[in-house]
């Protein structure tokens, strides 16, 4: 591994690219924060795909792209002089140290549990005038739900034991299938989601990330119907024409790989 000297080192070195590039190549100089955003999302997702996949060289290479375009809005920050590289960092080290009293003050916290209750009453002794207000507008719907409930949870709004909550998520699944006799659209739309919600809370008492459980499967899935394809290829046929039968027989093979 690498001494602090020669990481910060390496820093410098992305501090002064950066700077060269934004004075020389047509389309640096061109960026906005606006339009970086979306590229900062998707450079986000594939850090997600090379963690989950447990590449560490392709995590590595994602976390230096992410990098990338931190100190890319921090060098366009200091364009404007709003702010800049040093301004974020000393940021973020007041926040870690403000939030962590337990290592940098005289306050004492027994467990994770209390760990994260104290940081989200610090956050309201902060100015926030609720816990849900950092919890991002444009998150995915699942990531959402799941980070408003890590929240409300860290104030002591939560289920005690995880049985309590499989019995929510039952009555959750009840609620549904009588909408669904009933046949109104609009209800079964808001239990089909009171559902997923409550499984999703579930997760969170199983010690499971939900949004890598599902991306798990869709992986499992897209791998397993992919062998199906091929299969079907190496016999000459085409999987609109072949019966659920034929293709469960390559469904099978699949999920013995």
């Amino acid at each position: 591994m690498n001494s602090r000297k020669e990481q910060l080192k390496a820093f410098d070195r992305l501090l002064t690219i950066m700077d060269e590039l934004r004075e020389q190549c047509p389309w640096d100089k061109k960026q906005t924060l606006q339009s970086l955003r979306h590229l900062t999302i998707e450079e986000t997702y594939e850090l997600g795909d090379a963690i989950l996949d447990n590449d560490l060289d392709e995590v590595k290479k994602e976390l230096g792209d992410l990098l990338l375009h931190i100190v890319f809005y921090a060098k366009i920050g200091s364009e404007t002089k709003d702010f800049d590289i040093a301004d974020v960092t000393n940021e973020i080290c007041e926040k870690l140290i403000n939030r962590h009293p337990h290592i940098y003050g005289d306050i004492e916290v027994p467990n994770e549990d209390d760990v994260k209750r104290n940081w989200e009453n610090l956050k309201l002794k902060e100015g926030k005038k609720s816990v849900l207000e950092g919890v991002p507008k444009s998150l995915p719907a699942l990531v959402k739900a799941s980070r408003i409930q890590d929240k409300v949870a860290g104030v002591g709004f939560d289920w005690e034991e995880p049985h309590q909550v499989f019995e929510k998520l039952k009555e959750e699944l009840e609620e549904l299938q009588h909408e669904i006799k009933v046949q109104d659209q609009d209800k079964i739309e808001s239990e089909f989601g009171d559902v997923l919600f409550s499984m999703i809370n579930y997760a969170r008492f199983l010690n499971v990330n939900p949004e890598d459980a599902l991306e798990r499967t869709n992986k499992k899935f897209i791998k397993r119907f992919q062998y199906l394809e091929s299969k079907a290829r190496e016999n000459n046929k085409s999987l609109k024409d072949m019966t659920l039968s034929e293709m469960d027989v390559f469904w099978e093979e699949a999920k013995k790989m």
